[in-house]
């Protein structure tokens, strides 16, 4: 018999819960070391008073939580128009395979269009082949072109004051 989902966004009451898809995604992608949200980081950013991303809950029939997404606006300027950037989807490894993944898709991509967007985007580890090929599925197009860069941390810090040592950005 086939498992029915449901797709629902998140509560404020579900950020112990967001967490722990946090933590099981970061175990599946060895970054487990990387995870250190906590709760209160979660309260503020989803549901505090300028949240700066949403997310949605999976479950099944019976209510057991079964995957999250979760999801920013980016905008393009050459569109003129926002967009979405999914920055994580996690479907517990018991679920997978019943269409779960195509689901929390669909569902963001009707979100974009109820909202106008010109783009929904994501980024995909290179060594997650079955991911991949899943995106491939679904006519995504991978974007092979541009080349991700990220500051973090102290990096951060000293890019905005100006202590950037010139010879590492050279």
């Amino acid at each position: 018999m086939k498992q029915i989902f449901t797709i629902r966004d998140a509560q404020q009451t579900d950020v112990p819960l967001i967490l722990d898809f946090i933590r099981e995604l970061a175990e599946y992608e060895k970054l487990a070391h990387e995870a250190v949200a906590t709760q209160a980081d979660m309260e503020e950013h989803l549901f505090g008073a300028l949240p700066k991303a949403f997310c949605m809950i999976a479950q099944t029939e019976e209510g057991k939580p079964a995957g999250f997404a979760l999801a920013f606006y980016n905008f393009s300027t050459f569109l003129g128009r926002p967009g979405i950037y999914l920055e994580d989807v996690f479907v517990r490894p018991e679920f997978r395979g019943g269409g779960l993944g195509k689901m929390f898709f669909q569902a963001l991509a009707q979100r974009a269009v109820d909202e106008n967007c010109g783009r929904f985007q994501w980024s995909c580890l290179t060594w997650n082949e079955p991911t991949i090929n899943f995106y491939k599925s679904m006519n995504a197009v991978p974007l092979d072109e541009w080349v991700g860069f990220r500051l973090e941390g102290q990096g951060i810090q000293d890019l905005a004051n100006g202590t950037i040592n010139k010879k590492k950005a050279a």
